[in-house]
């Protein structure tokens, strides 16, 4: 390896470090998306069906992987660029149209494989994460870096004090913005329109369950803890809610499989039919050749739950047999074991819930939501579940008997530290322009800390108001520790190239 003396660009092989670095990127964009190459052509081919594939939606891990994977595509773009002498204006635009490109023809060409599912929101992350790429290299490139600086400190505003208050106040709204955008990640509103209500098994019947089911009602909104103790104590109280309630099956041998409401599908037998008895009073009884479906898609349920992001399932149950995993699927609207709304499964003696939300994933299994002992013996269990703002709420055959999840106190340490990082440290950069800015020393320092605690407090009260989490001084420290030190990383860059 060496450097080209006449664009001070490393070489490795002879070729520009920055054009390898381009070529690379594309074939790991290549490779990530559209591997194992197993294209094919579908039966109804034409350009309206192939956009119709892209009503996908794309879910946190997919967002920060998507970001992180056109990185290195804007960042050697942005060299090549810089090294060209294109003015900054057309170096941001070509980056952005760049990836934005590139995404659309992956996306485009996604439509032809069987084993991918395009979505239209990866085209957005996979451009900015070409223009971080570009702020990436504007940032570690020491040319670009003084460039940007003489500019930030020469500008009209930096030299206006009403240019200042504006900056500052603009920096005010946008951690307003960043938190109500966390209010996202607990939202339904990402559901599929197109799955199925199944009974007893998967949409592809491989992840049966045992055992029996007598009654399924669901509603379209959270329940309060006085109408699940009437659910309780009053057999007839759900014909009282009739507006809220989306889906009524009484599995009780007469009429067994009718949507009691009318507004639902007929669930239809799947596996081995036969003509034998499929229920009593007791309900009905489902196994690995045996399971129900609806005939079509519960686009109601699905479409109203999406737009309350509420929900409260009924159930009636009782295993047959103690030791089931998976989880073995109760009752679930899936289109299959990898993607799901919602499921009520038995993971041996615990009842395991899982739920599409942004932080949950399409599987809904990204967090562990799990109520201990409820199959501890093969009786029926009267099963309630609700969910409003982040917050599950499930009882099991009595009012008393309840489990609180919360999703935003249940996000893994690891997704966390990462979700914290993508929203604090583009505040901390912003923090460091406004801190050049501010000429007078005897400010920067009530800046720093006042900037850097203030988004930090902001979004932790906007995610307390939105979810009723209890307040955490662990996420407040972890907003404050990455925009710091950001804002002090590149403080102290700006001091070194000062000099």
């Amino acid at each position: 390896m060496k450097r080209d003396k006449a664009s001070s660009v490393l070489l490795i092989w002879g070729f520009p470090a920055d054009l390898l670095l381009v070529f690379v990127g594309i074939a790991a964009v290549a490779i990530a998306t559209l591997y194992p190459f197993n294209f094919s052509v579908p039966d109804n081919f034409s350009l309206g069906a192939i956009f119709e594939r892209f009503d996908n939606t794309s879910f946190f891990n997919d967002q920060v992987n998507n970001i992180l994977l056109f990185m290195p595509l804007g960042f050697g773009v942005a060299s090549i660029l810089l090294r060209k002498n294109v003015s900054p204006l057309i170096q941001i635009l070509a980056v952005i149209a760049t990836g934005a490109c590139l995404s659309f023809t992956v996306e485009f060409l996604q439509s032809f494989l069987p084993s991918r599912d395009p979505t239209p929101a990866d085209i957005f992350n996979n451009t900015l994460g070409s223009f971080v790429g570009l702020l990436s290299f504007y940032i570690l490139d020491t040319r670009q870096f003084r460039s940007t600086l003489d500019y930030i400190q020469n500008s009209r505003i930096s030299n206006s004090r009403a240019g200042i208050v504006g900056f500052l106040t603009g920096y005010i709204i946008l951690a307003f913005f960043v938190g109500i955008s966390w209010e996202n990640n607990i939202s339904l509103n990402q559901w599929n329109t197109n799955f199925p209500l199944v009974i007893g098994n998967e949409r592809t019947g491989d992840r049966p369950w045992q055992g029996s089911v007598s009654q399924i009602a669901i509603a379209d909104k959270a329940f309060s803890d006085s109408e699940i103790e009437k659910v309780f104590s009053n057999p007839n109280y759900l014909a009282s809610t009739n507006d809220a309630i989306l889906a009524k099956y009484e599995f009780d041998g007469k009429d067994s499989y009718r949507d009691i409401t009318g507004k639902q599908p007929d669930l239809l037998w799947q596996g081995q039919v036969s003509n034998g008895s499929s229920s009593n009073q007791k309900g009905i009884s489902v196994d690995s050749s045996r399971w129900l479906k609806t005939e079509e898609p519960v686009k109601l349920i699905n479409q109203r739950i999406s737009e309350t992001s509420e929900f409260t399932i009924i159930t009636t149950v009782a295993s047959a047999n103690l030791l089931q995993k998976g989880p073995a699927r109760i009752i679930s609207v899936s289109g299959d074991p990898m993607h799901r709304n919602f499921t009520i499964g038995q993971d041996n003696t615990n009842l395991s819930l899982r739920l599409r939300t942004p932080i949950t994933g399409q599987n809904g299994s990204d967090i562990n939501l799990s109520v201990p002992n409820v199959f501890s013996d093969t009786s029926p269990r009267r099963i309630i579940i609700s969910y409003a703002k982040g917050k599950i709420q499930v009882n099991v055959d009595k009012p008393e008997n309840v489990y609180l999840f919360n999703l935003l106190e249940l996000y893994p340490n690891n997704l966390k530290v990462f979700a914290y990082a993508i929203t604090f440290i583009p505040l901390g950069l912003y923090l460091t322009v406004l801190i050049i800015m501010v000429k007078r020393k005897a400010f920067n320092l009530i800046l720093l800390i006042c900037g850097a605690v203030l988004p930090s407090l902001i979004i932790e009260s906007i995610l307390i108001h939105a979810s009723d989490k209890s307040f955490s001084l662990v996420n407040l420290m972890l907003g404050v520790f990455f925009t710091a030190c950001t804002a002090l990383m590149f403080k102290a860059r700006t001091l070194i190239l000062s000099n």
